[in-house]
Protein backbone atom coordinates (compact mmCIF):
# COMPACT_ATOMS: atom_id res chain seq x y z
CA UNK A 1 0.00 0.00 0.00
CA UNK A 2 1.79 3.18 -1.22
CA UNK A 3 0.74 5.93 1.18
CA UNK A 4 -0.45 8.98 -1.99
CA UNK A 5 2.90 10.88 -2.91
CA UNK A 6 0.41 14.18 -3.81
CA UNK A 7 -0.20 14.41 0.23
CA UNK A 8 3.52 13.57 0.81
CA UNK A 9 4.58 16.83 -1.11
CA UNK A 10 2.24 18.78 1.05
CA UNK A 11 2.14 16.85 4.31
CA UNK A 12 4.21 14.65 6.71
CA UNK A 13 2.68 11.68 8.99
CA UNK A 14 2.53 13.45 12.47
CA UNK A 15 0.21 10.93 15.76
CA UNK A 16 -0.67 13.73 17.93
CA UNK A 17 -2.50 13.29 21.15
CA UNK A 18 -5.52 14.57 21.83
CA UNK A 19 -6.65 14.92 18.09
CA UNK A 20 -9.94 13.50 18.38
CA UNK A 21 -10.90 13.07 13.96
CA UNK A 22 -10.23 10.08 12.36
CA UNK A 23 -7.07 8.11 11.40
CA UNK A 24 -6.58 9.16 7.82
CA UNK A 25 -6.63 12.95 8.85
CA UNK A 26 -5.28 12.62 12.81
CA UNK A 27 -2.04 12.43 11.38
CA UNK A 28 -1.79 14.50 8.73
CA UNK A 29 -0.07 18.01 9.61
CA UNK A 30 1.80 20.74 7.33
CA UNK A 31 5.36 19.64 7.13
CA UNK A 32 6.40 23.50 7.77
CA UNK A 33 4.35 25.73 10.37
CA UNK A 34 1.31 27.65 9.37
CA UNK A 35 1.50 30.76 7.05
CA UNK A 36 2.60 33.72 9.24
CA UNK A 37 4.86 37.11 8.94
CA UNK A 38 6.76 36.51 11.39
CA UNK A 39 10.01 34.47 10.67
CA UNK A 40 11.79 32.79 13.58
CA UNK A 41 15.25 34.40 13.94
CA UNK A 42 17.95 31.39 14.91
CA UNK A 43 21.49 30.78 15.23
CA UNK A 44 24.01 28.22 15.69
CA UNK A 45 26.53 27.55 18.06
CA UNK A 46 28.88 24.95 16.71
CA UNK A 47 30.11 22.82 13.82
CA UNK A 48 31.66 19.73 15.16
CA UNK A 49 28.87 17.58 16.39
CA UNK A 50 27.92 15.14 14.15
CA UNK A 51 24.37 16.43 13.30
CA UNK A 52 25.87 20.25 12.63
CA UNK A 53 24.72 20.27 8.99
CA UNK A 54 21.29 19.99 10.25
CA UNK A 55 21.52 23.98 9.83
CA UNK A 56 20.75 23.43 6.17
CA UNK A 57 17.16 22.31 7.14
CA UNK A 58 16.32 25.80 8.65
CA UNK A 59 18.12 28.02 5.90
CA UNK A 60 16.18 26.46 3.69
CA UNK A 61 13.13 26.88 5.41
CA UNK A 62 10.27 29.71 5.28
CA UNK A 63 9.71 29.32 8.72
CA UNK A 64 13.54 30.51 9.99
CA UNK A 65 16.04 33.19 9.19
CA UNK A 66 19.64 32.17 10.04
CA UNK A 67 22.04 34.89 11.37
CA UNK A 68 25.19 33.33 12.03
CA UNK A 69 27.18 30.51 13.62
CA UNK A 70 29.93 30.16 16.55
CA UNK A 71 32.37 27.91 16.54
CA UNK A 72 35.73 28.95 18.76
CA UNK A 73 37.68 26.75 16.70
CA UNK A 74 39.47 28.69 13.92
CA UNK A 75 40.63 24.72 12.17
CA UNK A 76 37.14 23.72 12.36
CA UNK A 77 35.68 26.97 10.98
CA UNK A 78 37.94 26.78 8.18
CA UNK A 79 37.14 23.11 7.52
CA UNK A 80 33.57 23.83 7.31
CA UNK A 81 33.63 27.54 5.70
CA UNK A 82 32.49 26.41 2.06
CA UNK A 83 30.39 23.33 2.93
CA UNK A 84 27.00 24.48 1.68
CA UNK A 85 25.29 24.27 5.06
CA UNK A 86 27.13 26.83 6.80
CA UNK A 87 28.88 29.22 3.54
CA UNK A 88 28.32 32.63 3.38
CA UNK A 89 26.82 32.96 6.99
CA UNK A 90 28.40 35.67 8.95
CA UNK A 91 30.76 33.72 12.00
CA UNK A 92 29.66 35.50 15.80
CA UNK A 93 31.21 35.39 18.81
CA UNK A 94 28.67 33.08 21.15
CA UNK A 95 28.25 36.49 23.70
CA UNK A 96 27.34 38.06 20.50
CA UNK A 97 24.50 35.56 19.31
CA UNK A 98 23.12 35.25 23.09
CA UNK A 99 23.00 39.02 23.33
CA UNK A 100 21.18 39.36 20.14
CA UNK A 101 17.68 40.43 21.88
CA UNK A 102 15.61 39.32 18.31
CA UNK A 103 17.28 35.70 18.61
CA UNK A 104 14.33 33.22 18.93
CA UNK A 105 16.18 30.17 19.45
CA UNK A 106 19.40 28.71 19.07
CA UNK A 107 20.97 25.11 17.65
CA UNK A 108 23.65 23.54 19.96
CA UNK A 109 25.79 21.52 17.85
CA UNK A 110 28.90 21.63 19.77
CA UNK A 111 31.12 18.10 20.82
CA UNK A 112 28.85 16.22 23.41
CA UNK A 113 31.17 17.09 25.84
CA UNK A 114 30.48 20.83 25.86
CA UNK A 115 26.64 20.37 25.05
CA UNK A 116 25.06 20.51 27.78
CA UNK A 117 27.75 23.83 28.88
CA UNK A 118 26.25 25.61 25.73
CA UNK A 119 22.79 24.83 26.16
CA UNK A 120 22.74 25.93 30.00
CA UNK A 121 24.25 29.53 28.98
CA UNK A 122 21.32 29.57 26.12
CA UNK A 123 18.74 29.46 28.46
CA UNK A 124 20.46 31.74 31.29
CA UNK A 125 20.07 34.24 28.43
CA UNK A 126 16.57 33.05 27.47
CA UNK A 127 17.27 31.06 24.39
CA UNK A 128 14.58 28.62 23.25
CA UNK A 129 17.12 25.65 22.23
CA UNK A 130 17.16 22.43 19.78
CA UNK A 131 19.94 20.34 21.40
CA UNK A 132 21.52 17.73 19.76
CA UNK A 133 21.90 14.25 21.47
CA UNK A 134 23.03 12.88 23.26
CA UNK A 135 21.90 15.02 26.54
CA UNK A 136 25.89 14.81 27.69
CA UNK A 137 27.35 12.85 30.37
CA UNK A 138 26.17 14.51 33.56
CA UNK A 139 22.61 13.49 34.80
CA UNK A 140 22.57 16.27 37.24
CA UNK A 141 23.61 19.00 35.06
CA UNK A 142 21.22 17.85 32.49
CA UNK A 143 18.31 18.12 35.32
CA UNK A 144 19.23 21.73 36.15
CA UNK A 145 19.15 22.66 32.68
CA UNK A 146 15.44 21.61 32.31
CA UNK A 147 14.22 22.67 35.37
CA UNK A 148 15.80 26.27 34.50
CA UNK A 149 14.11 26.00 31.32
CA UNK A 150 10.93 24.98 32.41
CA UNK A 151 10.82 27.93 35.05
CA UNK A 152 11.49 30.09 32.13
CA UNK A 153 9.12 28.18 29.58
CA UNK A 154 11.84 27.75 27.02
CA UNK A 155 11.45 24.91 24.57
CA UNK A 156 14.90 22.33 24.83
CA UNK A 157 13.91 20.32 21.49
CA UNK A 158 16.23 17.34 21.67
CA UNK A 159 17.76 15.98 18.12
CA UNK A 160 16.82 12.37 18.34
CA UNK A 161 15.89 12.09 14.49
CA UNK A 162 13.46 9.70 14.46
CA UNK A 163 10.72 11.84 16.18
CA UNK A 164 9.05 13.15 12.68
CA UNK A 165 9.82 9.39 10.98
CA UNK A 166 6.05 9.45 9.17
CA UNK A 167 6.05 5.81 10.18
CA UNK A 168 6.97 6.42 13.43
CA UNK A 169 4.43 9.22 13.44
CA UNK A 170 1.66 6.56 12.41
CA UNK A 171 2.86 4.17 14.71
CA UNK A 172 2.05 6.75 17.67
CA UNK A 173 -1.43 6.59 16.16
CA UNK A 174 -1.87 3.09 16.81
CA UNK A 175 -0.74 3.81 19.99
CA UNK A 176 -2.93 6.23 20.74
CA UNK A 177 -5.79 4.31 19.29
CA UNK A 178 -5.14 1.32 21.02
CA UNK A 179 -5.23 -0.37 18.12
CA UNK A 180 -2.24 -3.01 18.90
CA UNK A 181 -3.56 -4.01 22.01
CA UNK A 182 -1.91 -4.27 25.08
CA UNK A 183 1.92 -3.85 24.47
CA UNK A 184 4.03 -6.26 25.61
CA UNK A 185 7.75 -6.15 23.73
CA UNK A 186 9.76 -3.73 21.96
CA UNK A 187 12.78 -4.07 19.80
CA UNK A 188 14.71 -1.99 18.68
CA UNK A 189 18.29 -1.62 16.24
CA UNK A 190 20.98 0.42 15.20
CA UNK A 191 24.04 0.05 13.88
CA UNK A 192 27.16 0.85 11.46
CA UNK A 193 30.49 0.52 10.64
CA UNK A 194 32.74 3.39 12.22
CA UNK A 195 36.30 4.38 11.17
CA UNK A 196 39.09 4.23 13.35
CA UNK A 197 39.12 7.95 13.75
CA UNK A 198 35.58 8.34 15.13
CA UNK A 199 36.13 4.91 17.41
CA UNK A 200 38.86 7.39 19.27
CA UNK A 201 36.20 10.14 19.63
CA UNK A 202 33.44 7.90 20.82
CA UNK A 203 35.85 6.39 23.20
CA UNK A 204 35.91 9.32 25.24
CA UNK A 205 32.70 8.33 26.76
CA UNK A 206 32.29 4.69 28.78
CA UNK A 207 28.75 4.30 27.21
CA UNK A 208 30.34 3.56 23.67
CA UNK A 209 28.05 3.46 20.64
CA UNK A 210 24.98 2.62 22.54
CA UNK A 211 25.52 6.70 23.95
CA UNK A 212 26.25 7.84 20.46
CA UNK A 213 23.52 6.12 18.51
CA UNK A 214 21.61 3.83 20.43
CA UNK A 215 19.69 6.61 22.18
CA UNK A 216 17.98 7.49 18.73
CA UNK A 217 15.91 4.48 19.72
CA UNK A 218 15.68 4.54 23.08
CA UNK A 219 13.99 7.69 22.69
CA UNK A 220 11.56 6.03 20.55
CA UNK A 221 11.12 2.99 22.71
CA UNK A 222 10.39 5.27 25.99
CA UNK A 223 8.06 6.80 23.93
CA UNK A 224 6.14 3.80 23.24
CA UNK A 225 6.34 2.11 26.57
CA UNK A 226 4.38 5.75 27.48
CA UNK A 227 3.89 8.14 30.60
CA UNK A 228 2.63 4.96 32.89
CA UNK A 229 6.53 3.93 33.12
CA UNK A 230 8.06 7.77 33.27
CA UNK A 231 10.36 8.84 36.03
CA UNK A 232 9.28 5.34 38.09
CA UNK A 233 11.36 3.01 39.77
CA UNK A 234 9.03 0.67 38.32
CA UNK A 235 11.22 0.56 35.00
CA UNK A 236 14.08 -1.00 35.25
CA UNK A 237 17.27 -0.47 32.72
CA UNK A 238 20.29 -2.91 32.26
CA UNK A 239 23.47 -2.47 30.01
CA UNK A 240 25.25 -5.56 27.90
CA UNK A 241 28.52 -4.27 26.55
CA UNK A 242 31.09 -5.83 24.47
CA UNK A 243 34.18 -4.97 22.52
CA UNK A 244 34.14 -7.08 19.72
CA UNK A 245 36.26 -4.72 17.20
CA UNK A 246 39.78 -5.11 16.09
CA UNK A 247 40.90 -1.50 17.02
CA UNK A 248 42.97 -1.56 19.70
CA UNK A 249 40.75 1.02 21.83
CA UNK A 250 38.51 0.64 24.76
CA UNK A 251 35.37 1.41 22.78
CA UNK A 252 32.25 -0.27 23.38
CA UNK A 253 30.93 -1.30 20.33
CA UNK A 254 28.50 -4.13 20.61
CA UNK A 255 25.73 -3.34 22.90
CA UNK A 256 22.56 -4.12 24.30
CA UNK A 257 20.24 -2.50 26.60
CA UNK A 258 16.92 -4.15 28.35
CA UNK A 259 14.10 -1.98 30.05
CA UNK A 260 11.76 -3.62 31.95
CA UNK A 261 8.70 -2.55 33.10
CA UNK A 262 5.42 -4.38 35.18
CA UNK A 263 4.24 -5.55 31.50
CA UNK A 264 6.81 -5.25 29.00
CA UNK A 265 10.21 -6.46 27.70
CA UNK A 266 12.14 -3.94 25.28
CA UNK A 267 15.32 -4.27 23.82
CA UNK A 268 17.51 -1.91 22.00
CA UNK A 269 20.75 -3.45 20.05
CA UNK A 270 23.72 -1.19 18.61
CA UNK A 271 27.14 -1.64 17.30
CA UNK A 272 29.62 -0.11 15.80
CA UNK A 273 30.88 -2.68 13.42
CA UNK A 274 27.93 -3.93 11.15
CA UNK A 275 28.72 -4.32 7.59
CA UNK A 276 25.92 -1.68 5.83
CA UNK A 277 23.84 -1.45 9.14
CA UNK A 278 21.71 1.16 7.43
CA UNK A 279 18.69 -1.52 5.92
CA UNK A 280 18.37 -3.27 9.18
CA UNK A 281 17.61 -0.23 11.21
CA UNK A 282 14.37 -0.95 12.65
CA UNK A 283 11.76 -0.48 15.42
CA UNK A 284 8.86 -3.41 16.40
CA UNK A 285 6.20 -3.03 18.65
CA UNK A 286 4.20 -6.08 19.83
CA UNK A 287 0.84 -5.83 21.15
CA UNK A 288 -2.08 -8.31 22.09
CA UNK A 289 -3.97 -7.05 19.19
CA UNK A 290 -1.57 -6.59 16.58
CA UNK A 291 2.29 -6.11 15.68
CA UNK A 292 3.38 -2.89 14.21
CA UNK A 293 7.12 -3.08 12.42
CA UNK A 294 9.25 -0.57 10.65
CA UNK A 295 11.98 -1.24 8.79
CA UNK A 296 14.34 0.56 7.57
CA UNK A 297 13.90 3.24 10.00
CA UNK A 298 15.70 5.80 7.40
CA UNK A 299 13.63 5.05 4.38
CA UNK A 300 10.84 3.60 6.26
CA UNK A 301 8.44 0.55 5.26
CA UNK A 302 6.19 -0.58 8.22
CA UNK A 303 4.44 -3.81 8.05
CA UNK A 304 1.49 -3.98 10.03
CA UNK A 305 -0.33 -7.01 11.51
CA UNK A 306 -3.96 -6.45 13.04
CA UNK A 307 -6.17 -9.12 14.43
CA UNK A 308 -9.33 -7.11 13.41
CA UNK A 309 -9.71 -4.03 11.35
CA UNK A 310 -8.48 -0.81 12.87
CA UNK A 311 -9.90 2.57 10.97
CA UNK A 312 -8.97 2.54 7.20
CA UNK A 313 -6.19 -0.77 8.10
CA UNK A 314 -7.44 -4.39 7.22
CA UNK A 315 -7.17 -7.32 9.64
CA UNK A 316 -4.06 -9.67 8.51
CA UNK A 317 -0.65 -8.01 7.40
CA UNK A 318 -0.41 -5.28 5.14
CA UNK A 319 2.89 -3.26 4.43
CA UNK A 320 2.81 0.36 3.78
CA UNK A 321 5.31 2.26 2.24
CA UNK A 322 6.33 6.19 2.10
CA UNK A 323 7.98 8.54 0.14
CA UNK A 324 12.00 8.81 1.45
CA UNK A 325 12.29 10.53 5.13
CA UNK A 326 14.03 13.87 5.51
CA UNK A 327 15.26 14.16 9.25
CA UNK A 328 15.17 17.18 10.52
CA UNK A 329 12.62 19.07 8.16
CA UNK A 330 9.95 18.16 10.43
CA UNK A 331 11.21 18.84 13.49
CA UNK A 332 12.29 22.78 12.51
CA UNK A 333 8.70 23.22 11.26
CA UNK A 334 7.46 21.87 15.07
CA UNK A 335 9.55 24.11 16.61
CA UNK A 336 8.60 27.11 14.35
CA UNK A 337 4.96 26.29 15.45
CA UNK A 338 5.47 25.70 18.85
CA UNK A 339 7.31 29.22 19.06
CA UNK A 340 4.46 31.31 17.34
CA UNK A 341 2.49 29.90 20.26
CA UNK A 342 0.17 27.66 17.96
CA UNK A 343 0.87 24.25 19.78
CA UNK A 344 2.45 22.89 22.49
CA UNK A 345 5.76 20.26 22.26
CA UNK A 346 4.78 16.93 22.03
CA UNK A 347 7.78 15.87 24.09
CA UNK A 348 7.69 17.01 27.61
CA UNK A 349 10.18 17.92 29.95
CA UNK A 350 9.40 14.69 31.81
CA UNK A 351 9.78 12.30 28.76
CA UNK A 352 13.25 14.02 28.26
CA UNK A 353 14.27 13.05 31.58
CA UNK A 354 13.28 9.51 31.54
CA UNK A 355 14.95 9.19 28.33
CA UNK A 356 18.37 10.65 29.14
CA UNK A 357 17.90 8.58 32.39
CA UNK A 358 17.27 5.06 30.20
CA UNK A 359 20.11 6.41 27.70
CA UNK A 360 22.59 6.55 30.87
CA UNK A 361 21.52 3.67 32.48
CA UNK A 362 21.44 1.23 28.91
CA UNK A 363 24.51 2.15 27.76
CA UNK A 364 26.18 1.20 31.56
CA UNK A 365 27.06 4.82 32.61
CA UNK A 366 26.58 6.76 36.25
CA UNK A 367 23.62 8.85 36.87
CA UNK A 368 25.92 10.05 39.96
Amino acid sequence: MDLPRRDFLQWTARASAGLGVACSQSWLVPIRANQSPRRIRIGQIGVQHAHATKLSVYRESPDFDVVGIVEPDARARQRVAEQAPFRGLPWLTEQQLLEMPDVDAVLVETPVRDLLGVAERCIAAGKHIHLDKPAGAKWPQYQALLAAAQQKKLLVQMGYMYRYNPAVLLLREFLRQGWLGEVYEVHAAIGKQIDRGEREQLAEFAGGIMFEIGCHLIDLVVGVLGPHSQVTSRQQVTSYRQHVGSADDQLMDNMLAVLITPRTLATVKTSAVEVDGGPRRQLTVCGTRGTFHIQPLDNPTATIALDAPRGEFRKGTQTLTFPKFTRYTADAADMARILRGEKESDYSYEHDLEVQRCVLLGSGMSLA
